[in-house]
């Protein structure tokens, strides 16, 4: 090749796989449009793909534009690549009960979602070629109901396979907020006078000649979660944690920032990883840095350091508060009290979601329970994928009480009508 214009390679087929290729990585959400993809083709023109570590590092140089997509492109590369019989590979990363019989070791991280989005489309094949691979037969059937049992299913019942696939129901739930009216205005051609606009237009041009017009400003709130990772309640959290992650990575999911705390023995602010996109880098990195993940609790001395340190940070602007844990403290019940109810006064809501709800004979006996119940504005059960999509019921009704009833009924509990 001559030094001088970039030629496309000569074997259509490379080309069409780097196109294939290109259309992964996109789904996996990097940024592969198709400006990269002719970048992709020239780039590989000029290094050459006669050598495999110039061609991966070509491929990256032009794919990889965050230091978060480096995991992603590097099991995209090796599953599409480097492995003949990536799409098996694949289908045990996605199906974990058939992992024992190819492979024992678990999944790295961007690995699973690296293989979704490889599944999602087949690699080209030329015409009058066969493809050595089986082909995949997938049978569908009570896929609805199954996916309907699921709704229902504890988070700690379910097997390897029947996680997988409720984390993949909860990536696409969604968690809207309605807007709050703000105090300061907008212009806007029609509306309420505002009378402040026009004495100012007036004092500007020496006349009143025209009525400003004015609609009061919309703004959403911050979402706070505050998850408890103690050993009765880590499963739940890490479920959790999930999900949020994928309602903070949502571009007009209704939230201003979605804030993330952990806490067992100590409280852990895991927010800045749930902006990486790839959720498994993101929950590997948030289970690296709480070093307490299922150990003891201390719910009262956990809420006073996020209300000492970080409460006006980001509950400061009508913040909703989701706290995640089951209630169950041997700390000191007056020091819990206090700190719930100085919690509840600095957010807009406290929605608690507490798994033991979903026993029917759950009463509030436990004292750290009794403590929390009345500094709380709703009650849920948090254990299953429908469990977590009442919330979306709980944030569109302000009055919504959720169990607090069911808790007034036991007669126990010390709350009073509000």
């Amino acid at each position: 090749m001559e030094h001088g214009a970039l030629d496309l390679p000569d074997d259509p087929r490379l080309a069409g796989n780097i196109a294939h290729f290109a259309a992964a990585l996109r789904r996996a959400g990097l940024p592969a449009g198709p400006d990269r993809l002719i970048l992709a083709t020239r780039a590989v023109a000029a290094a050459g793909f006669t050598d495999r570590a110039d061609f991966y590092h070509a491929l990256e140089a032009v794919f990889v534009r965050r230091p978060e997509h480096r995991a992603t492109f590097a099991q995209m590369f090796r599953l599409y690549w480097r492995d003949p019989r990536f799409l098996e590979h694949m289908m045990a990363l996605l199906t974990p009960t058939m992992r024992g019989v190819q492979e024992a070791r678990a999944p790295r991280p961007a690995e699973k979602r690296a293989a979704e989005a490889l599944l999602d489309q087949a690699p080209p094949v030329e015409q009058g070629e066969t493809s050595e691979a089986p082909v995949l037969e997938i049978d569908a059937t009570a896929t609805a109901s199954g996916r309907e049992r699921l709704r229902t299913l504890d988070f700690e019942q379910m097997s390897t396979a029947e996680m997988a696939t409720a984390k993949r129901m909860l990536a696409t739930l969604r968690l809207p907020m309605p807007p709050i009216p703000s105090r300061r205005n907008a212009p806007a051609g029609t509306g309420r006078v505002d009378r402040r606009a026009t004495l100012r237009a007036a004092l500007r041009s020496g006349e009143l000649y025209e009525l400003r017009r004015a609609t009061p400003r919309i703004r959403w709130p911050n979402l706070v979660a505050l998850c408890d990772i103690s050993g009765s309640m880590s499963s739940y959290s890490r479920v959790l944690l999930h999900f949020l992650h994928a309602v903070s990575n949502r571009q007009g999911e209704g939230w201003a920032q979605v804030h993330a705390f952990t806490f067992g023995t100590r409280l852990t602010n895991v927010t800045r990883h749930l902006a990486t996109r790839d959720v498994d880098a993101a929950l590997a990195a948030a289970g690296a840095e709480a070093q307490d993940w299922e150990g003891g609790t201390r719910i009262g001395e956990a809420l006073h350091a996020f209300n000492r340190d970080w409460s006006r940070r980001v509950t400061g602007a009508g913040a909703v508060v989701l706290l995640v844990t089951d209630g169950l403290d041997r700390g000191d019940p007056d020091l819990l009290a206090r700190a719930a109810e100085r919690l509840h006064l600095s957010a807009r809501r406290v929605i608690w979601l507490n798994p033991l709800l979903r026993f029917e004979g759950f009463a509030p006996r436990a004292t750290g329970i009794r403590a929390l119940l009345p500094h709380v504005d709703t009650l849920r059960a948090g254990h299953s994928i429908a469990a977590l999509e009442g919330l979306a019921d709980a944030l569109s009704r302000p009055d919504d009480p959720g169990a607090m009833q069911r808790m007034r009924r036991h007669g126990k509990s010390g709350i009073s009508d509000r």
